[in-house]
C-alpha cells in the first residue's frame, strides 16, 4: 500500500501527463482502491465499453484486464489505448477456443454465438454479439435463434438459460475463479453470525450460492443494490474490489465478503506507478490487427445497440 505522500506525488504527475496527452483513465470497480480514486471514470464491463466509445479524449488508459484495453482498442480504432499492466489476463477470457464455436456452429444450424465481454479479440470476431452480465438477459431474449453457445463462463450461462427458458442455451466450461471459490457453506456460515444481513451474489457464482441470494445482479447493480436498499448489513459474493465504491456510496453499511479467493490478483497489478510511466513512455498499447478489430467489432456494435 503506498503512503499517502507518495499517492498524491503520483496523483500529481498522473494529471498532469493526461492534461499533456489528452488522455482519460477508465477503471474497473475490482482495480486497487487509490486506482479507482485517480480514474476519470469508473465501472463495470458494459459501462466502461460505453465510455471508451463515447469520450472524445485522444488517449485512453484502461485500468482492467487484457480483454477491457482489447476491447476499447477494437471500438476506437482512431484512439490510444494504453494498458498500465499488459500481463494482467482474465484466465475465463481464455477457456474457450475457435474449434469449439466450431464445432457448435457444425451441430447446431439455428445457432447464435453468445460472448460474454470477458473473451480475447479472437474469440470475440467469431462470435454473433457480445453481452455483460448486465445485458446478457435481455439480449438473449432479443435475438431470433432457438440454440445459443454461451461462452466462456458456465455459470452467467446457467443463469442466463434459468432466465430465457424458451431458448436451448448451451454452455461452455469456463469460469471466474474469484466468483467459483464461493459456496453455499461460506454463505451459511457467514449468516451464522451475521442473521440480518441480506445476501447479494454475482450471476458469474455457482447455482447453489444464486440460489441463496437475495438479490443477484451486475457489479454495478450490487452497488446500486446496498446504495438503495433499506437493510444495514450485506453478505457480498463478488470480488472485493466492489467494498470502495459501496463504502462511498453507503458508508454506514456493514460488508462481508465470503469465498475462498476474495481478489482478483490480476486486477490487482495495475499501481499508480504503472498508470504514470504508460503516460510517460507510451507503453504498453494494446494493439489489435485491423483485419481482426472489424470482425470482433461487430459484436460489440451489435450489444451497444441491441441493449441501448
Amino acid at each position: 500500500m503506498e503512503s499517502e505522500n507518495n499517492i498524491q506525488i503520483l496523483n500529481d504527475e498522473i494529471k498532469k501527463l493526461c492534461k499533456e496527452r489528452d488522455a482519460v483513465i477508465l477503471a474497473h470497480y475490482y482495480v486497487n482502491n487509490e486506482v479507482q480514486d485517480i480514474a476519470d471514470y469508473i465501472g463495470d464491463s458494459f459501462y466502461l465499453a460505453k465510455v471508451a466509445k463515447s469520450c472524445p479524449n485522444k488517449t485512453i488508459v484502461f485500468c482492467g484486464v487484457t480483454f477491457m484495453g482489447e476491447s476499447a482498442c477494437i471500438l476506437n480504432p482512431c484512439k490510444t489505448v494504453l494498458l498500465p499492466a499488459s500481463d494482467a489476463v482474465c484466465p475465463m477470457a481464455l477457456m474457450v477456443n475457435p474449434e469449439d464455436i466450431k464445432a457448435m456452429r457444425e451441430k447446431y444450424k439455428d445457432l447464435a454465438v453468445v460472448c460474454y465481454i470477458n473473451s480475447m479479440a479472437d474469440i470475440k470476431a467469431l462470435s454473433d454479439v457480445c453481452v455483460t452480465s448486465s445485458n446478457a438477459v435481455e439480449i438473449v431474449k432479443k435475438l431470433p435463434n432457438k440454440n445459443i453457445f454461451f461462452i466462456p463462463d458456465g455459470n452467467l450461462g446457467r443463469y442466463v438459460a434459468e432466465q430465457v427458458p424458451e431458448k436451448n442455451i448451451i454452455l461452455n466450461n469456463g469460469f471466474c475463479h474469484v466468483h467459483t471459490n464461493i459456496t453455499a457453506r461460506d454463505i451459511e456460515k457467514c449468516f451464522h453470525e451475521h442473521k440480518n444481513a441480506k445476501i447479494i451474489a454475482h450471476p458469474e457464482c455457482k447455482k447453489e450460492v444464486c440460489d441463496l441470494a437475495d438479490y443477484l445482479g451486475s457489479t454495478k447493480e450490487l452497488i446500486e443494490y446496498v446504495k438503495n436498499a433499506p437493510d444495514e448489513e450485506f453478505i457480498v459474493c463478488t470480488e472485493m474490489g466492489v467494498l470502495h465504491e459501496m463504502q462511498k456510496v453507503a458508508p454506514d453499511k456493514k460488508y462481508y465478503f465470503v469465498g475462498a479467493n476474495k481478489i482478483c490478483p490480476n486486477m490487482k497489478k495495475i499501481s499508480l506507478e504503472k498508470i504514470r510511466d504508460c503516460l510517460l513512455y507510451n507503453s504498453p498499447i494494446s494493439r489489435v490487427s485491423e483485419n481482426l478489430r472489424l470482425k470482433a467489432s461487430r459484436p460489440l456494435d451489435r450489444m451497444l445497440e441491441m441493449a441501448r
